[in-house]
């Protein structure tokens, strides 16, 4: 039995393009990419990746300092974006803090610091890392829940979900569980990952990365980039039909066919991305646009493709974002949910950045170029490792 939709009453994203929704959605309608070659200084390879500038110089302080790391600078720098802390307050003013959840999701959390605090600890001989580690503070999985939880003084239940690539899709699909079980009234949701070594040397150790711009649903694509960001959506309860954005629906589901390869024929892919519409209440021909999971390697695109031909045929409305922001991996699943919630209310499709020759071998067309349109409902998907899948549907009621 479908869900009763959220409203979204507040959304902010910040990436490789920008801080803030204005340049994201700028970049989407210039065609502007996002991606700059790598310049990790630990990370000695020939790809592309998409940065967030100015987090270095900005360390946390007072009674947050103990979360100090990229990964919370980020979440701190997405979260000052949009006004989103004020409409947070507002809801706590309206609900309590305590009927507030927060549901976040991440697959690297402050790994970048481990690495430096791994390295200190070779330079120095030592046979700990030492205190500055901080380990429940930066490294756990929890800890960034646990920061946007203290920085924004909510007390209501608080979840982290680490399943790879779905991570910050799934975490939709629990608020609005949790919302629907009367756990909570509403919810900060989202995602944040931040760039390190360990994850861009694991995706290459598997001949994972590109040597270029990733270039989703591309003839000849060889790999993705890697890109850091934070996105946070702020759902509520809907007390009437006050024609705001809105979670429609959300579908998930588990095929466990490889621990780092999708199902070749797109099993589970095409599961999740039934039960969204089911969750909503609607049928395939509702959707006018997919947002493609689309990471530009050869096996997820192909497996995506004909998961999304067994569902909506090959004439749907499709393209991949992933050119502009990179794979942000546990904030992939909240980044693209944004840039639909930024394309709903602007008036855009979104093209395909970077694919300026699509694969004849596959069947979706997917759009090339960002067009003005009038687009009402949104389907998003983000398929992580393991065979973990997570499809939103968002849109007007």
């Amino acid at each position: 039995m479908p869900l009763a939709p959220l409203a979204i009453a507040a959304y902010t994203l910040t990436n490789g393009l920008g801080a803030g929704i204005a340049p994201s959605l700028s970049a989407l309608r210039q065609m502007r990419p996002g991606l700059r070659p790598c310049d990790l200084p630990d990370v000695p390879l020939d790809t592309w990746v998409g940065s967030v500038e100015g987090l270095d110089g900005e360390p946390l302080v007072g009674d947050l300092a103990p979360f100090d790391c990229r990964n919370h600078r980020l979440a701190a720098l997405a979260l000052d974006q949009d006004g989103f802390r004020a409409r947070v307050a507002e809801a706590v003013r309206r609900y309590g803090a305590g009927r507030i959840g927060v549901f976040l999701g991440t697959s690297t959390s402050g790994l970048r610091h481990t690495e430096a605090c791994y390295r200190e600890r070779y330079a120095r001989g030592a046979p700990e890392l030492g205190a500055e580690l901080r380990f429940a503070y930066t490294h756990t999985m929890f800890s960034p829940a646990a920061f946007c939880r203290r920085l924004l003084d909510l007390h209501g239940p608080a979840v982290a979900i680490s399943t790879a690539c779905s991570s910050s899709a799934k975490v939709f699909a629990a608020a609005q569980r949790h919302i629907a079980c009367g756990l909570c009234d509403a919810a900060v949701v989202g995602g944040v990952d931040t760039l390190c070594a360990s994850t861009i040397f694991g995706f290459h150790s598997l001949g994972l990365v590109s040597t270029r711009p990733c270039t989703p649903w591309g003839l000849g694509r060889d790999g993705l980039s890697i890109g850091e960001g934070g996105a946070f959506v702020l759902l509520e309860r809907r007390d009437t039909e006050d024609g705001r954005l809105a979670l429609l629906g959300c579908g998930e589901s588990s095929d466990a066919h490889h621990i780092s390869s999708p199902h070749p024929e797109g099993a589970g892919a095409a599961l999740a991305m039934s039960a969204a519409l089911a969750s909503a209440g609607i049928e395939a021909g509702d959707i006018d646009y997919i947002n493609l999971h689309g990471t530009g390697t050869p096996a997820n695109d192909l497996a995506e493709d004909l998961a999304v031909t067994q569902i909506f045929g090959p004439g749907v409305c499709a393209s991949a974002t992933k050119g502009w922001t990179g794979h942000a991996l546990g904030a992939a699943g909240a980044t693209e949910a944004v840039l639909c919630l930024l394309c709903l209310e602007g008036g855009l499709v979104p093209g395909t950045l970077n694919t300026d020759r699509p694969d004849p071998t596959l069947a979706v067309r997917v759009r090339q170029v960002s067009q003005a349109g009038a687009p009402r409902r949104m389907l998003s998907n983000s398929f992580g490792f393991g065979g973990s899948n997570c499809s939103l549907v968002l849109g007007w009621q």
